[in-house]
């Protein structure tokens, strides 16, 4: 009974947040069952580039360390708000989801060059919550209880709660600045004057991704809306 629930559940999950949540898991599992090392998994460009190690443009995005509150606290992100942009402004578009996945990547692979990160899955949970906070912007957040604001501020309050840690901010500042730089030419841009649509998703993705509309009635469950969790609970100003 238990596991047809889960099951269930898992299978509610939209397909690219489940997708990615899930070989991030197992890749955490993998690592601490010793079947493979972090040092098979991080991003050098020499062993890429020059010993044709092609999988660490992969696999450094799907590790975020040891099983511990900081994976625990990354792994509620990015299950939360990659799950509400594929549920929310992505609904119905995945082909256009993978494509933010794949520009967001590539980007923040070609910033990881010139800084001294080996592990960029925390950045990219970043980008997924700034691009999110700037889709939801009248969302009020409350962060643990203490701090209230409007979603556009929470990558800052998350950087900010880094810097607590003792964390490099760096990490929270490349995934601001992927996160801005998409947000900017598929939101802002084109409605500029004399603007345009930059990113285009190609149509092979389409193609493969993309399924017949849903139902234009479909209503998402409160748990599902905009918000987080206790720390991130939110409603609509004026509402």
């Amino acid at each position: 009974m238990a596991y047809q629930t889960f099951r269930q559940e898992y299978l509610q999950v939209p397909p690219v947040t489940r997708a990615y949540t899930t070989a991030c898991v197992l890749t955490t599992a993998a690592v601490q069952l010793e079947l493979i090392t972090p040092f098979q998994l991080y991003f050098n460009p020499e062993l890429i580039f020059k010993h044709f190690q092609v999988w660490r443009l992969i696999t450094n995005y799907l590790f975020f360390g040891p099983v511990g509150f900081n994976f625990l606290f990354n792994m509620i992100f990015l299950y939360r708000y990659c799950r509400m942009l594929e549920e929310g402004s992505f609904r119905g578009r995945t082909a256009d989801f993978v494509f933010m996945f794949l520009f967001g990547g590539l980007l923040m692979t070609l910033f990881g060059l010139f800084v001294n990160l080996v592990f960029l899955g925390q950045a990219f949970t970043i980008m997924l919550v700034y691009v999110w906070s700037r889709r939801n912007p009248y969302v009020r957040m409350n962060f643990f209880g203490l701090l209230i604001f409007q979603a556009p501020f929470l990558p800052w309050v998350l950087m900010g709660f880094s810097l607590l840690l003792g964390n490099s901010i760096i990490v929270d500042l490349l995934g601001i600045a992927v996160g801005h730089i998409y947000f900017f030419l598929e939101d802002v841009f084109p409605n500029q004057p004399g603007g345009g649509k930059l990113l285009r998703t190609p149509s092979v993705l389409k193609a493969i991704f993309d399924t017949p509309e849903d139902d234009p009635n479909y209503n998402l469950l409160p748990e599902d809306r905009p918000g987080g969790f206790a720390w991130g609970e939110g409603q609509r100003l004026g509402g």
